[in-house]
């Protein structure tokens, strides 16, 4: 008779949840090989990795992914500008492919077809966990226990899991939850349901973790220097006591620290999920509103008007493909070359001001800056005849009449409220 177990990777944080999964999978049968993603999170990592063994795992994987989390993830996105529905930074999401990832090479290296994660049947992370998997290992056997219906009948909410965890001694924290969660990597961390759900109530100042209260925050502007190299952040200086950092990972974590301490990056919105609910999100991403700002603002001088505004139109596209978990498609292929393509000439260091929660470009520098000042200039011709936009305005305002009479004819006495009869 076969008596070998079948092997899973469990994406495993040492939390509640995935602690009573890991059990639970162990009393089905199965042999459960923990991998834990360090993509920033302030854990302990030798204790959740000691957990997972003292529970019963047949191996323990911890992978430190936070220096390709920020090269092959953020700085791609930042390239795009991404913003999902005109606010969000895609803090979770942008984390989501890159453990998935990882997670698939190792069952590939393990000789594991099983993958399991701990995400709900309502939230976001359930398909940009799955379609990752499928994308990169399509024989994936995928085991989703908040999906299934002997866990379902099993573990109605916390109550029961705790219940669990106590039968079969699980440790799990003895002070006061928080009854909200979260979820934290080197771009932001979220805060969400329990007490913040009620979107007509303010979020309680102690429940932000990685900004200062704006209130709170010096009040003295800091300038600090960002140098961008085809879109990307290559160095980053504070003007006023000389600390520089040239490392992708060091940039992203003293933009981090620098914007949180002057109060940036705090957005509470309510945003609409992939499967149709709506809901009430905290979010702190001080570096990223740093670098996004000051990104946007370099492309102003180094940028094209007409790639501008194409690439503005795909914006929305590629951050919603970001929020659903399609960062591994064909059509993220396709758009990613076009940012890439958009991000060659933009070049150069823009100055930020931080204060009080503002993150403000104050002045910049290119070497293929299309600016030309005596171009722009009000008191200088600088080789623009004015005449010529006479003509620019007639040719212009051909459709504009044309239209007008159209409707007239349609309408005689008011063709659109508002419009003089």
């Amino acid at each position: 008779m076969n008596t070998m177990k079948k092997k899973v990777v469990l994406a495993y944080s040492g939390g509640l949840d995935t602690s009573v999964i890991l059990k639970w999978l162990i009393n089905k049968g199965y042999q459960v090989i923990c991998y834990v993603a360090d993509v920033g999170q302030d854990d302990n990592f030798k204790e959740v990795e000691a957990k997972a063994l003292s529970l019963g795992a047949h191996k323990v994987f911890v992978e430190d992914l936070k220096h390709e989390l920020v090269v092959d993830y953020i700085f791609p996105a930042l390239r795009g500008n991404a913003l999902y529905e005109g606010r969000y930074l895609l803090g979770t999401a942008i984390a989501r492919p890159l453990i998935a990832k990882r997670q698939v090479e190792i069952a590939k290296k393990e000789g594991c077809t099983y993958l399991a994660h701990g995400a709900t049947g309502k939230g976001n992370d359930q398909v940009r966990f799955e379609f990752a998997y499928y994308a990169l290992f399509p024989e994936a056997k995928i085991i989703a226990p908040w999906k299934d219906p002997e866990w379902l009948s099993e573990f109605k909410g916390r109550t029961d899991m705790i219940r669990y965890a106590e039968l079969y001694n699980i440790p799990i924290k003895q002070t006061v939850a928080k009854s909200y969660s979260e979820d934290e990597n080197l771009l932001h961390i979220s805060h969400e349901a329990g007490i913040l759900e009620n979107p007509s109530e303010r979020c309680p100042e102690h429940v932000y973790s990685k900004t200062l209260s704006p209130m709170m925050a010096q009040d003295k502007e800091t300038l600090v220097e960002i140098e961008f190299q085809n879109g990307t952040p290559v160095r980053i200086k504070n003007l006023d006591d000389g600390i520089e950092k040239t490392d992708a990972l060091e940039i992203f974590n003293y933009a981090n620290h620098i914007a949180g301490v002057n109060g940036i990056g705090r957005i509470d919105l309510v945003e609409n999920r992939f499967i149709g609910i709506k809901s009430r999100g905290i979010y702190e991403t001080p570096g990223g509103f740093l670098l996004w700002a000051a990104h946007r603002d370099l492309e102003g001088v180094a940028m094209d008007k007409e790639v501008m505004h194409l690439r503005d139109m795909l914006i929305p596209k590629f951050s919603e493909l970001i929020y659903n978990g399609l960062w591994f498609s064909p059509e993220m292929d396709f758009l990613m070359a076009a940012f890439n393509k958009s991000q060659e000439q933009i070049t150069g260091t823009v100055t930020v001001a931080l204060y009080k929660g503002n993150a403000m470009p104050v002045y910049r520098e290119s070497p293929v800056s299309l600016y030309d000042q005596d171009l722009s200039s009000m008191d200088i011709e600088g080789g623009f005849d004015a005449t010529d936009s006479r003509g620019f305005i007639n040719i212009n305002a051909i459709r504009l009449k044309a239209h007008y009479l159209v409707m007239r004819k349609k309408q005689p006495y008011q063709w659109r409220p508002g419009i003089l009869k």
